[in-house]
């Protein structure tokens, strides 16, 4: 264990122990944080479920790497469903945040506990092997003083001068335990209305919208740059948040976009969200690299320059 101005490390035994010293440290007030690759995330999908079902706040870091199984440790995006539909056993949500630069990085991670206080929810910094490893210039986030952090009325910190207090998910009663899920649902559809972040590059006047997240989207967003040299009218359009997954601005991309073009670094998963989000508006592309192959610019620039001038000649005809 080592402590370094009021922060406190701890090497863990296993990723399980892990997660649950998070879930100790936030039951007891402390603002809690663990991260691991693919693997051992699997492994803390328990710790994760009884986070989100005894509504403790708390940042869980997934650096992804390619797999499935222990795979290898190249950037990957395999991990989406897992990280956007709970990963966990029972109905549960974890907020999801896909960061793609350093400095979003560390924006997104000192965001990441404000939003899991604010909703006492385990927020996700969803990651890759690429961005685990890379080096950019950074301005540190406003340094947060714990004696600002308002005090949680919920905490179990001694019950000296007042009530005791319980944090459990063993709820063995069928009705009261269906009473509480509908109390963690009615939470969810309040951070669906009100988290839904976006990025739009160079949509306004695009015929064929990129859609990507993390990595994924850097390497998009060069090769729209390089499309939009020979006149192409392409857009990006990034989730920042990919649960909630931002549906509002992807149907209100679809009034004057009927192509999109859905980029990840696996055999496809955030493509299902936007075909859900387009409900048939819109037509829906998909291109994708699995197992750690990282993409570059100019190859998504080829895949964009296809697609584009096959769907232009369709329209002529």
């Amino acid at each position: 264990m080592m402590e370094i101005d009021n922060a406190t490390f701890i090497q863990a035994e296993s990723e399980i122990a892990a997660i649950n010293m998070v879930l100790g440290a936030s039951m007891a007030g402390a603002r809690a944080m663990t991260s691991s690759s693919s693997p051992g995330i699997s492994l803390k999908q328990e710790g994760i479920s009884f986070l989100a079902a005894q509504e403790l706040p708390a940042v869980i870091v997934n650096c992804m790497r390619g797999g499935p199984g222990l795979g290898n440790i190249a950037p990957s995006q395999g991990d989406y469903f897992q990280a956007t539909r709970g990963g966990g056993h029972g109905d549960y949500r974890s907020i999801v945040l896909a960061p793609a630069t350093g400095q979003e990085l560390a924006d997104f991670t000192a965001r990441a506990f404000d939003l899991a206080d604010r909703y006492r929810s385990p927020v996700v910094l969803l990651i890759d092997g690429m961005m685990g490893q890379m080096m950019e210039p950074v301005i540190p986030p406003d340094f947060v003083n714990v004696a600002d952090i308002p005090y949680k009325n919920w905490i179990l910190d001694g019950a000296r001068d007042r009530p005791s207090r319980i944090i459990k998910s063993l709820i063995l009663d069928p009705a009261k335990e269906e009473e509480h899920n509908w109390k963690l649902y009615r939470k969810y559809e309040n951070i669906t209305k009100e988290l839904q972040i976006t990025e739009a590059y160079q949509v306004d006047d695009a015929r064929l919208v990129v859609m990507a997240y993390g990595t994924a989207a850097r390497i998009a967003k060069g090769a729209i740059k390089r499309v939009r040299e020979i006149g192409l009218k392409v857009g990006l359009l990034r989730p920042l948040t990919l649960w909630p997954f931002p549906a509002r601005a992807v149907e209100d991309a679809s009034r004057f976009v009927k192509e999109f073009l859905v980029f990840e670094m696996n055999t496809g998963q955030m493509v299902e969200d936007v075909r859900l989000a387009l409900k048939h508006r819109s037509e829906v592309h998909f291109y994708g690299r699995p197992g750690g192959v990282v993409s570059t610019p100019d190859e998504i620039a080829k895949v964009i320059t296809s697609l584009y001038y096959r769907l232009h000649l369709e329209e002529e005809q």
